[in-house]
């Protein structure tokens, strides 16, 4: 069971950093906004996922509530933020943000 665990926060914690990467290195704000909403949503519920078993590890009445609420709070951010990340962008894009697009360069221009 504590391998479970410890492979549910582990993997949060790199796909965390895996966003984070992809909020340095995409180049607009499109990308960047698919990568925060994906990675943010998926490294918590993986994370979370890891601490309400880890909650479950014992079955008495404290923490099973705790561990309902952890669950509770994973339900909640796996419905916030895609609804959060949806609501920037299409601020964004209402406001004007232009997709990045690749520049041609002379010899795609000839062929």
């Amino acid at each position: 069971m504590n391998s479970v665990i410890i492979f549910l926060i582990v993997t949060g914690l790199i796909l965390f950093l895996a966003t984070t990467v992809g909020l340095l290195r995409f180049p607009d704000f499109y990308s960047r906004m698919h990568a925060a909403g994906k990675g943010d949503t998926l490294s918590s519920l993986l994370m979370l996922g890891g601490l309400a078993l880890y909650e479950f590890h014992e079955i008495n009445v404290a923490t099973l509530l705790v561990g309902a609420k952890i669950l509770l709070i994973a339900v909640f951010i796996f419905m916030a933020s895609p609804t959060a990340t949806h609501a920037i962008t299409d601020a964004g894009y209402e406001s004007g943000v232009k997709p990045w697009q690749k520049e041609k360069t002379a010899s795609e221009d000839e062929g």
